[in-house]
Protein backbone atom coordinates (compact mmCIF):
# COMPACT_ATOMS: atom_id res chain seq x y z
CA UNK A 1 0.00 0.00 0.00
CA UNK A 2 1.51 3.32 -0.89
CA UNK A 3 1.68 6.47 2.20
CA UNK A 4 -1.68 8.39 -0.78
CA UNK A 5 -3.59 5.11 -0.89
CA UNK A 6 -2.70 4.71 3.11
CA UNK A 7 -3.66 8.61 3.92
CA UNK A 8 -6.84 8.34 1.85
CA UNK A 9 -8.38 5.34 3.69
CA UNK A 10 -7.41 5.89 7.07
CA UNK A 11 -8.90 9.85 6.34
CA UNK A 12 -12.28 7.66 4.72
CA UNK A 13 -12.12 5.43 7.67
CA UNK A 14 -11.64 7.90 10.31
CA UNK A 15 -14.76 10.25 8.83
CA UNK A 16 -16.35 7.07 8.94
CA UNK A 17 -16.00 6.07 12.22
CA UNK A 18 -16.66 9.94 13.49
CA UNK A 19 -19.91 9.68 11.73
CA UNK A 20 -20.91 6.29 13.93
CA UNK A 21 -19.40 8.21 17.20
CA UNK A 22 -21.93 11.00 16.64
CA UNK A 23 -24.70 8.63 15.55
CA UNK A 24 -24.36 6.69 18.56
CA UNK A 25 -23.67 9.59 20.81
CA UNK A 26 -27.25 10.93 19.47
CA UNK A 27 -28.67 7.52 20.14
CA UNK A 28 -27.65 6.84 23.38
CA UNK A 29 -29.44 8.00 26.54
CA UNK A 30 -26.83 7.23 29.53
CA UNK A 31 -29.35 7.04 32.09
CA UNK A 32 -31.33 4.53 30.57
CA UNK A 33 -29.00 2.20 28.03
CA UNK A 34 -27.58 -1.00 29.15
CA UNK A 35 -24.13 -2.14 28.88
CA UNK A 36 -24.39 -2.64 24.83
CA UNK A 37 -24.88 1.08 24.54
CA UNK A 38 -21.59 1.92 26.95
CA UNK A 39 -19.74 -0.81 24.86
CA UNK A 40 -20.58 1.03 21.28
CA UNK A 41 -19.95 4.64 22.71
CA UNK A 42 -17.09 3.60 24.00
CA UNK A 43 -15.43 1.55 21.14
CA UNK A 44 -16.90 4.55 18.69
CA UNK A 45 -15.10 6.94 19.97
CA UNK A 46 -11.85 4.49 20.60
CA UNK A 47 -11.84 3.96 17.17
CA UNK A 48 -12.32 7.88 16.02
CA UNK A 49 -9.70 9.27 18.44
CA UNK A 50 -7.38 6.49 16.91
CA UNK A 51 -7.96 6.94 13.37
CA UNK A 52 -7.46 11.22 14.04
CA UNK A 53 -5.09 10.58 16.01
CA UNK A 54 -2.54 8.46 13.68
CA UNK A 55 -3.68 10.45 11.09
CA UNK A 56 -2.37 13.86 12.87
CA UNK A 57 0.81 11.88 14.29
CA UNK A 58 1.81 11.07 11.20
CA UNK A 59 1.63 14.26 9.37
CA UNK A 60 3.50 15.97 11.90
CA UNK A 61 6.28 13.35 12.17
CA UNK A 62 6.38 13.31 8.23
CA UNK A 63 6.46 17.26 8.33
CA UNK A 64 9.13 17.16 11.14
CA UNK A 65 11.35 13.90 10.34
CA UNK A 66 11.58 13.96 6.64
CA UNK A 67 14.75 11.72 6.49
CA UNK A 68 13.21 8.63 8.36
CA UNK A 69 11.44 6.00 6.08
CA UNK A 70 7.08 6.75 6.10
CA UNK A 71 6.46 3.28 7.44
CA UNK A 72 8.28 3.65 10.36
CA UNK A 73 6.21 7.04 11.10
CA UNK A 74 3.38 5.27 10.62
CA UNK A 75 4.20 2.27 12.97
CA UNK A 76 5.06 4.83 15.48
CA UNK A 77 2.08 7.06 15.22
CA UNK A 78 -0.47 4.50 14.98
CA UNK A 79 0.70 2.68 17.98
CA UNK A 80 1.38 5.94 20.38
CA UNK A 81 -2.52 7.44 18.68
CA UNK A 82 -3.84 3.65 19.91
CA UNK A 83 -2.29 3.88 23.34
CA UNK A 84 -3.61 7.74 23.83
CA UNK A 85 -7.08 6.87 22.82
CA UNK A 86 -7.22 4.11 25.16
CA UNK A 87 -5.74 6.25 28.04
CA UNK A 88 -8.64 8.74 27.09
CA UNK A 89 -11.25 5.80 26.88
CA UNK A 90 -9.57 4.67 30.87
CA UNK A 91 -10.17 8.23 31.94
CA UNK A 92 -13.93 8.76 30.81
CA UNK A 93 -14.92 4.88 32.31
CA UNK A 94 -13.31 6.33 35.45
CA UNK A 95 -14.89 9.45 35.12
CA UNK A 96 -18.20 7.58 34.41
CA UNK A 97 -17.98 5.83 37.54
CA UNK A 98 -16.88 8.60 39.87
CA UNK A 99 -13.23 7.43 40.08
CA UNK A 100 -11.53 9.89 38.92
CA UNK A 101 -9.02 12.06 41.27
CA UNK A 102 -5.21 12.93 40.52
CA UNK A 103 -4.31 9.46 42.46
CA UNK A 104 -5.56 7.50 39.33
CA UNK A 105 -4.55 9.69 36.56
CA UNK A 106 -1.02 9.70 37.71
CA UNK A 107 -0.99 5.81 38.55
CA UNK A 108 -2.33 5.93 34.19
CA UNK A 109 0.14 8.11 33.13
CA UNK A 110 2.44 6.12 34.44
CA UNK A 111 1.62 3.13 33.46
CA UNK A 112 0.95 4.39 29.86
CA UNK A 113 4.50 5.47 29.84
CA UNK A 114 6.06 2.78 30.66
CA UNK A 115 4.01 0.76 28.35
CA UNK A 116 4.75 3.01 25.58
CA UNK A 117 8.32 3.15 26.85
CA UNK A 118 8.60 -0.68 26.79
CA UNK A 119 7.05 -1.07 23.22
CA UNK A 120 9.47 1.21 21.60
CA UNK A 121 12.37 -0.20 22.98
CA UNK A 122 10.87 -4.01 22.34
CA UNK A 123 11.01 -2.74 19.18
CA UNK A 124 14.58 -1.77 18.87
CA UNK A 125 15.84 -5.35 20.44
CA UNK A 126 13.68 -7.31 17.99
Amino acid sequence: MTLKNYLLVMSVLSAFCWGIFLFVGSLVDPTSTNWLGFVLFYLSLFLSLSGIGALIGFIIRFVINKKELAFNLVKISFRQSFLFSLFIIFLLILKSQQLFNWLNLLLLVIIFTILELFLSSYKNHR
